[in-house]
């Protein structure tokens, strides 16, 4: 049945909600039996790109120069990087840096989360390296003094890292302590449940498959509605001074 142009879909200059009714798929170059959703990117306004692949069984992701970080949400893909292949099933993820050749191909029908950025170097600190893991690896802590939010940190807490990613799982009426405003920008990504979302001067019904674009400054607040835990992955902009951006 057609929505007569109904969606919880919304665009403003400092976010951006996107649902799945709203999704349209294209090809990439390099993709081969796979499609990308483009979530966010240079022409919002980000300082990244964020976009879901779906693979067919066989597909290839294609290359890329910036630093890239995938995240498995379903089925199975394998990385092959430096003559060495990997297995990444439904939670894995690997972060490639920035100029490392690379291929992503899929061996069952799947579906990644991808995080791609320019590197943004730094004189003295060595570039970041290869990491091949699977959320389950990594210890969770709870965000503040709050057990019911916990925090798994998918990336190192390292100068070399430009970039941090992120899941948080919130359980059923648990709450972000704060209105956060802050110079970081976010992708995010509905992964389990859902709840309400406040962007700026909207609230907003939020559940999995949805995604958010967070500006520099956004207000920004969640909470979790229902029986079930919300889950999300959640990028940021780590480890670079302000300044930064005013040299490119």
């Amino acid at each position: 049945m057609h929505n007569l142009g109904n969606t919880r879909s919304a665009q403003q200059p400092n976010h951006l909600l996107l649902t799945p009714d709203t999704f349209v798929r294209t090809t990439l170059p390099g993709m081969k039996g796979c499609a990308a959703i483009v979530h966010a990117g240079p022409a919002l306004g980000a300082g990244f790109t964020q976009y879901a692949a779906e693979f067919e069984p066989g597909g290839e992701l294609g290359g890329t120069i910036a630093q890239r970080f995938v995240f498995v949400t379903e089925g199975t893909v394998k990385l092959d990087v430096r003559n060495q292949q990997s297995e990444l099933s439904a939670r894995g993820y690997a972060y490639v840096p920035a100029g490392v050749e690379h291929r992503i191909t899929a061996t069952h029908k799947s579906r990644v989360a991808v995080i791609e950025k320019a590197y943004e170097t730094l004189p003295t600190i060595p570039p970041p390296h290869l990491i091949v893991s699977h959320e389950d690896k990594i210890a969770s802590h709870p965000l503040g003094d709050d057990p019911g939010l916990q925090v798994k940190c998918l990336l190192p807490d390292e100068m070399s890292f430009d970039f941090a990613v992120n899941t948080m799982v919130y359980q059923p009426g648990a709450a972000l302590s704060m209105v956060e405003m802050h110079v970081m920008e976010h992708g995010l990504i509905m992964l389990e449940g859902g709840g309400i979302y406040r962007l700026g001067d909207s609230w907003y019904p939020v559940t999995a498959g949805d995604f958010i674009w967070m500006a520099p400054w956004c207000p920004q607040w969640f909470g979790a509605i229902g029986k079930v835990p919300a889950k999300y992955l959640i990028y940021k902009n780590w480890n670079r001074h302000p300044l930064a951006d005013a040299h490119k």
